[in-house]
């Protein structure tokens, strides 16, 4: 008896998704709950499990396309068997034809994969379900990937930061299946080639937000450096100790949420919005903490940051960063916020100016720390210096105002007894 498999509730506001991946395809035998399909929404992919256990018989929707919340996308036939695989003597059976007189082959030949066969998968026992997927469908070879999961198991953020710092190889038998991989490129003049991708829904909605940030708000940037001496200093002194106590590293990003929450106390209209002709005040700062995924930036929300102390905001962000690589966070973990703070220093920038995050009216943008000269008491000394940048909303905040904040921001950094005497 075949069972429909219709898509999920996605999440308040949110109506239609992309099929970004199918997972199983039609003759798979599918376990109850195991995901058949992955879904794209403007901020999440999410999975779509099996309702029953069965054989995949049916997928009504082609990867990249368009479906809506309760549409049908696929049909199991519940309790049904997959075609076995073919007996284990077929190989030997073919084996036993002569081979035709040939010249002796080189030694220790590269093997070569027949003209039509299918990319070799890679090995279950070498990886998780979730990197043989991203393997298979970037056509990458595991050997070039080191691994760092149990008994040297490929993991799938393995995977994901192979691909980001360029270091994973391609199998020589490497190719997309046309239903879900890009065009194939183009010819062009000069036997140079274009290849045509289809912008996920994500990338999508990224675009489509950032255009309306500068098409409504009056953007403007300031700057800032700052001292980051004392900061390096407190993570050294309390690194272990800290690690011991609470099972969480101490990073940066602790120490400039918990300065933008002593920053906005002197100047809400920085955790502040526009509504109509109404200005939105908040009494609690939601930090929306910027992190790379697979298919993008993500912006999960920190709740209640002004009061969490130091070992929770560190717990949160290692806890966004790790499922945003996974692709697991929730929906709802990406709405909302009052502020948001982007760490581009991380990717090497020295400089840059943030777009606001609507509708929100302030974002700061982080930077590397590089060891700079600074004059310090008549001297000039190498110090490890920081550019911030504050990009604010002209029509809620005033210059004097941004300026008022970000130099709260640096005070407490450069000393970071501020933040514990809320000074």
């Amino acid at each position: 008896m075949a069972t429909d498999v219709l898509i999920p509730a996605l999440g308040e506001s949110v109506t239609e998704a992309s099929v970004g991946q199918w997972l199983k395809q039609v003759g798979d035998a599918v376990q109850a709950d195991e995901p058949i399909v992955s879904l794209e929404t403007d901020k999440v992919a999410v999975e779509v499990p099996a309702p029953v256990s069965g054989v995949l018989t049916e997928q009504l929707a082609k990867v990249g396309e368009t479906v809506e919340v309760g549409g049908l996308i696929a049909r199991i036939e519940a309790g049904a068997r997959a075609a076995p695989p073919p007996p284990a003597d077929a190989k030997p059976a073919a084996a036993t034809v002569p081979p035709a007189p040939a010249a002796p082959a080189p030694a220790a030949p590269a093997p070569a994969a027949s003209e039509g066969a299918a990319p070799a998968e890679p090995h279950p026992a070498l990886a998780s379900p979730a990197a043989e997927r991203l393997i298979a469908q970037y056509g990458i070879d595991p050997e070039s990937i080191p691994a760092t999961g149990k008994d040297g198991r490929l993991t799938k953020a393995d995977v994901l930061a192979a691909i980001e710092a360029g270091t994973a190889r391609l199998r020589a038998d490497a190719g997309r299946p046309a239903a879900e991989g890009p065009a194939p490129p183009a010819p062009t003049a000069q036997g140079r080639t274009e290849e045509r991708v289809r912008m996920s829904r994500l990338r999508q909605t990224i675009a489509r937000r950032l255009k309306e940030a500068q098409d409504t708000a009056a953007m403007l940037t300031t700057f800032n450096d700052v001292d980051m001496t004392a900061v390096m200093e407190a993570r050294s002194r309390y690194r272990d100790l800290f690690e011991r106590k609470h099972g969480v590293r101490l990073g940066f990003m602790s120490f400039f949420v918990k300065a933008c929450v002593l920053a906005s106390r002197d100047v809400p209209a920085v955790n502040a919005r526009i509504d109509g002709d109404e200005i939105v005040f908040h009494d609690y700062m939601d930090v929306g903490v910027a992190v790379s995924g697979p298919n993008g930036l993500v912006v999960p929300v920190l709740r209640d940051a002004d009061r969490l102390g130091f070992a929770a905001i560190e717990r949160a962000i290692a806890d966004f960063g790790a499922r945003a690589r996974d692709g697991t966070l929730k929906l709802e973990e990406l709405q909302g916020g009052t502020f948001t703070i982007s760490n581009g220093g991380v990717f090497g920038s020295l400089l840059s100016t943030p777009i606001l995050n609507p509708p929100q009216s302030g974002v700061l943008g982080m930077h590397r720390i590089e060891g700079r000269p600074v004059v310090r008491n008549g001297q000039v000394v190498i110090r490890p210096m920081m550019y911030l940048a504050l990009t604010y909303d002209h029509r809620l905040i005033d210059g004097r105002e941004a300026v008022t904040f970000l130099v709260r921001v640096k005070e407490a950094l450069e000393d970071p007894t501020r933040l514990l005497v809320d000074l």
